[in-house]
């Protein structure tokens, strides 16, 4: 059985699709086999920049270690049961299918509450939740009290992962490991920044996440997008003198991937 790692959020702008790229790549750099599925069918951020990596490999006839990107197949509805969903359906035939060769399946989902969503975080292994380091971002996993900063309950995001959960449950299978990785962290100590970095720690232990430090904002992420490259293949393309912002940002990437602690994933890149 492959290890699905599922990257979610129903918020746009949290750095799903850069997150679920480096990760995947990462992996396959590895020497792993990984297998990609974008839920987002309308944006495709995540199948745009693997797409853009295989053009650029193709130019340059560089040597660019890559995910396996399948689509959704499309069904025949008339070949459904009663009450089956198709968009279950596809879900399930695109993992039966990468699950004969990979060892890792990624799936990035829309920043929106959609069924294909709701199914796969339900069939998370590993749930990484990027997260804007605000409490705009914040809203979507609790409520939080503007006077005390009290956490009063949880929010929309966060319900929805725990339906999600119930469902792993009653399927007997293993509860996924939910990882909430703050994105764009400022390099200043700031007073804010304390703040949701309380109320993240304070919530994580009532719902059950781990708390980890994601990508610094900067702007190399943006530049990689359109040749479809990650911070870890800067060499690769003959980029030897890379400057102190990029060093630690493919830091940062190494950082990660020991912090989500991967079963068979010793981390050598």
């Amino acid at each position: 059985m492959a290890h699905i790692i599922v990257f979610g959020n129903e918020k746009g702008g949290s750095g799903k699709s850069t997150t679920c790229m480096h990760v995947a790549t990462a992996l396959a750099r590895m020497g792993h086999r990984v297998g990609a599925l974008d839920l987002d069918l309308r944006q495709r951020s995540f199948g745009r920049y693997l797409e853009n990596r295989a053009a650029y490999r193709d130019k340059t006839r560089q040597r660019l270690e890559s995910p396996e990107m399948i689509e959704l197949p499309e069904i025949d509805e008339t070949t459904l049961s009663p009450g089956e969903n198709v968009y279950d359906h596809r879900l399930s035939a695109a993992i039966s299918k990468l699950e004969e060769s990979c060892d890792f399946i990624c799936i990035d989902c829309p920043g929106s509450h959609t069924r294909l969503s709701q199914v796969a975080h339900s069939l998370a292994d590993t749930l990484v939740t990027p997260l804007n380091d605000s409490f705009v971002d914040f809203d979507l996993l609790a409520r939080i009290d503007p006077d005390s900063g009290k956490v009063l309950g949880p929010s929309v995001y966060a319900e929805m992962v725990w339906n999600a959960r119930q469902l792993r449950a009653q399927a007997g299978l293993r509860p996924a490991d939910w990882i909430v990785l703050r994105n764009r962290l400022g390099t200043q100590f700031m007073h804010n920044k304390k703040k949701v970095g309380d109320a993240l720690e304070a919530l994580a232990k009532r719902i059950g996440f781990r708390v980890v430090p994601g990508f610094s904002e900067r702007v190399i992420f943006r530049e990689l997008f359109p040749n479809g490259l990650t911070l870890l293949d800067l060499r690769d393309i003959g980029i030897a003198n890379l400057n102190l912002s990029n060093i630690a940002a493919r830091q940062e990437v190494r950082d990660l991937l020991k912090a989500m602690q991967l079963p068979g994933v010793k981390v050598t890149i």
